[in-house]
């Protein structure tokens, strides 16, 4: 059968060039079971008049279909559906409407769904004032290089890492990388048993917490912190105690008597941007040796010391494997990247290994050898050197921009970082959210950020995502709303 011109169209749901476009009408049409084995198409002149195309572009098309096995050409008779096309499955029974009978909220408790947290709008990019933290700026990526990377890593040279299971193990020049370029700056020897590739900071904190902790063990955090290490330590069945952080971050004598693990980000505190002094640091080790309990470091945004010299990560000073130090390319790269790493004693990495194993085998090698190429070839560190330049003039801006409104700084950070850390006396910052957002600028309110109970009166400003010609104009909206809110 002969399908007619007039049934092909490119809808503006479809995207990508008009070559993609007319090769998804053609799909979506025999996927569907539209278009039939042996079905003839109009001819590529036909249809790029119909279409109002040139003809090499649907030529084109059809020969990627052919490729693909959707079309097959036979001589000067044209193109035809091809027999052996893929196509949807058949069922001999239509199923009609269901109706959940099962009330899985209450099956559930909401367990998961009810952790509460810092929300962001999916559609951030739209408001022009987004002062929120840990997302990617555009202007600054590199994405000619990466994009470089990623296809040297589909070459055939490196389909085996691509394609290959590893089962429980990971991508050896990506670890290789991560051992001899990325550790030694945070002054971390390691070998492979050491390292493990995880799924972000996120992964890497519950596979850690579901490894140390469980029923009738102790883990202390930071107040606040990063509201995620709470979610993944709410399934962890361990007895959880909050210790409130200062300016300069977790005091080791304020511990509860007893714990098993310590939960800390000693080199940029989250959310306040405290950094742990020396002393400090090594008075938390001593105690760590003295009561037997194991250090967790999540070691996030030490790249973006711009200010100062970044300083010594807690796994570096650890003389008896007591810490476990957790990184992440989510803020050097971008978060939608989802890779971190685990560095502990090869023990410990032993089990984390195969928990993980258990539940994602491990994340995707095209993804690893991209990295493991972006780090080699130099474009990381030129890339973590661009932000910090970036980030330094971003703070300037903001640094004068909230002093012009009075507004008030709980917390800067000595080192750099991405954002600040604000007070607002009086005021409930998730009502001030609510009303700036309808004036174009987003902020993160602090509730999220402690426990079930907290103050409300603080907030973040992050300026990774904002260019610098906006910050003046979006604060003077925040000091503007400060004001009628006082």
């Amino acid at each position: 059968m002969l399908i007619p011109v007039e049934m092909f169209f490119l809808g503006s749901a479809l995207t990508g060039t008009r070559q993609q476009r007319i090769r998804q009408t053609v799909t979506d049409g025999i996927l569907a079971g539209r278009y039939r084995a042996g079905d003839k198409l109009p001819s590529s002149r036909a249809l790029a008049a119909h279409l109002g195309l040139a003809r090499i572009t649907v030529t084109l098309a059809y020969a990627e279909l052919v490729a693909a096995d959707y079309l097959v050409a036979r001589g000067r008779s044209g193109y035809f559906v091809s027999d052996t096309a893929p196509r949807q499955q058949e069922f001999t029974k239509k199923q009609g409407l269901v109706r959940d009978a099962v009330d899985y909220a209450a099956l559930t408790g909401r367990r998961f769904s009810s952790q509460p947290g810092v929300r962001k709008p999916a559609d951030w990019r739209e408001y022009p004032y987004p002062f929120i933290y840990g997302q990617a700026d555009a202007a600054l990526f590199d994405h000619q290089n990466w994009r470089l990377c990623a296809l040297q890593a589909l070459g055939r040279r490196d389909f085996a890492a691509m394609t290959t299971d590893y089962h429980e193990t990971d991508d050896p020049m990506l670890i290789d990388a991560i051992i001899r370029l990325l550790l030694p700056r945070r002054g971390i020897t390691a070998s492979p048993d050491q390292v493990l590739l995880t799924l972000g900071a996120q992964n890497a904190l519950w596979l850690a917490s579901q490894v140390l902790l469980g029923p009738g063990r102790r883990a202390a955090i930071e107040n606040p912190c990063y509201p995620g290490l709470r979610q993944v330590l709410s399934l962890s069945e361990a007895q959880v105690f909050s210790v409130d952080v200062d300016a300069h971050g977790l005091p080791p004598d304020r511990l509860p008597g007893r714990v098993d693990v310590v939960f800390t980000t000693a080199s940029h505190h989250s959310p306040t941007n405290a950094t742990m002094p020396l002393d400090r640091r090594m008075a938390l080790l001593q105690a760590a040796s003295a009561r037997d309990f194991v250090i967790v470091e999540d070691d996030y945004e030490f790249e973006m010391s711009f200010l100062k010299s970044v300083s010594p990560s807690l796994k570096s000073l650890d003389t008896e494997g007591r810490v476990i130090h957790a990184g992440s390319f989510s803020k050097s790269l971008f978060p939608g990247l989802r890779l971190g790493y685990l560095v502990g004693p090869a023990a410990f990495i032993h089990e984390a290994r195969a928990l993980r194993s258990a539940v994602l085998r491990h994340p995707p090698g095209h993804i690893q050898r991209t990295v493991a190429y972006f780090l080699g070839l130099g474009h990381y560190d030129a890339l973590v050197n661009r932000m910090k330049q970036a980030f330094k003039r971003r703070r300037q801006v903001m640094d004068e921009a909230i002093a012009e409104a009075g507004m008030l700084v709980a917390g800067r950070g000595a080192f750099g970082g991405s954002s600040f850390w604000m007070e607002a006396p009086g005021v409930d910052t998730l009502v001030l959210a609510a009303r700036l957002r309808a004036d174009g600028v987003l902020i993160e309110p602090g509730r999220g950020f402690y426990g079930d109970t907290g103050p409300s009166h603080f907030y973040r400003l992050a300026y990774s995502s904002i260019a610098p010609a906006r910050i003046p104009e979006g604060i003077a909206r925040i000091g503007r709303a400060l004001a009628l809110t006082a």
